[in-house]
């Protein structure tokens, strides 16, 4: 199989299985939750990206890879990382705090955006094998990280509830 189709194969099924998992296991628990609680956690698994300057690593991804890729990839993920680690640290500053959440979702969500932008202008499903040990962040983390994005914008714009939502299964019939 070439490697176009197997990247793009992987690709399209990373974020198939992460949806599954999203509406089967992390949406229940993240509506279920305050606004400020989802947001910490969405923030949490952000705090990682830091990870992401691994794409300039010498000796992890080929010298070939393009640096129109690897540099905004890896700037950028760490720019969104720091934001969202700044959200948790100010989490007990509200004014703070939601600044921070709506700027690491931006930037991340921005920054996913000319990823896959640059990604295609250097045909990098074509020439997967230039990323080397992080062919699993496109495959794996980067479907997470931008479903969890539009999670997070969902989230801030819903209509506040001040009390989870209960299961109240007939008692909703008339």
């Amino acid at each position: 199989m070439p490697t176009e189709i197997l990247f793009q194969t992987h690709l399209v099924l990373g974020y198939v299985a992460w949806l599954l998992c999203l509406s089967a296991y992390i949406w229940p628990w993240l509506i279920s939750m305050e606004r400020l609680a989802a947001q910490r956690a969405i923030a949490t698994l952000h705090s990682f990206r830091f990870f992401g300057l691994v794409f300039i690593l010498p000796g992890v991804v080929s010298p070939d890879l393009p640096a129109s890729f690897a540099t905004f990839a890896a700037y950028g993920d760490f720019a969104t990382g720091v934001l969202a680690l700044l959200a948790l640290i100010t989490v007990r500053i509200r004014q703070l705090f939601w600044p921070f959440v709506v700027a690491f979702n931006v930037v991340g969500t921005v920054e996913l955006m000319v990823d896959y932008y640059h990604a295609i202008q250097a045909d990098l499903p074509a020439h997967a094998g230039l990323l080397g040990a992080t062919y699993a962040i496109p495959i794996i983390y980067v479907p997470l990280l931008m479903i969890t994005h539009i999670a997070a914008f969902y989230i801030l714009v819903r209509p506040h509830q001040n009390a989870p939502r209960a299961i109240t299964g007939d008692a909703t019939a008339s």
